[in-house]
């Protein structure tokens, strides 16, 4: 993954650390890379849409002509652009949210109460199919 080359260019980490040892040893930031979606920032900004990592934010980009579904090796990536995004809004913006990594290396973000959110795979799902919503899974998270 991208975020975590980057990582591991800011620490001079060796290739061997995973992105679960990087988000207990740096979680800020590994936040701050995982926030970067340049895909999916790209893309937006190439809408006219500006992503301020605000619900409304997600809202808009259900709104966007899927024109991704046209390139099969762009899909993953914006599909997994759209997730890490996702994950951002939720944690910036839900109380008590937070990102984690499972040992496998998948970031996810698990809720006050809990329960664990893979936003990747919400994010792949909506690149690929449109549902579900990526604001629908915002505002389940914010309801948990």
């Amino acid at each position: 993954m991208n975020f975590l080359q980057n990582w591991r260019k800011r620490h001079s980490a060796a290739h061997g650390v995973s992105v679960y040892d990087a988000m207990r040893e740096d979680p800020e930031g590994v936040a701050a890379l995982l926030s970067e979606c340049e895909l999916l920032r790209t893309r937006a900004w190439q809408s006219k849409l500006e992503l301020d990592d605000s619900p409304a934010s997600l809202e808009a980009l259900d709104q966007l002509p899927p024109r991704w579904r046209e390139d099969p090796e762009e899909l993953p990536w914006l599909g997994n652009d759209a997730g890490l995004y996702l994950g951002t809004v939720i944690v910036r913006t839900v109380a008590g949210a937070g990102w984690d990594v499972w040992p496998s290396g998948r970031p996810v973000v698990r809720l006050a109460s809990g329960r664990e959110i893979d936003v990747v795979d919400a994010g792949l799902t909506w690149a690929t199919t449109g549902a579900p919503e990526l604001f629908q899974v915002y505002a389940e998270a914010s309801e948990a």
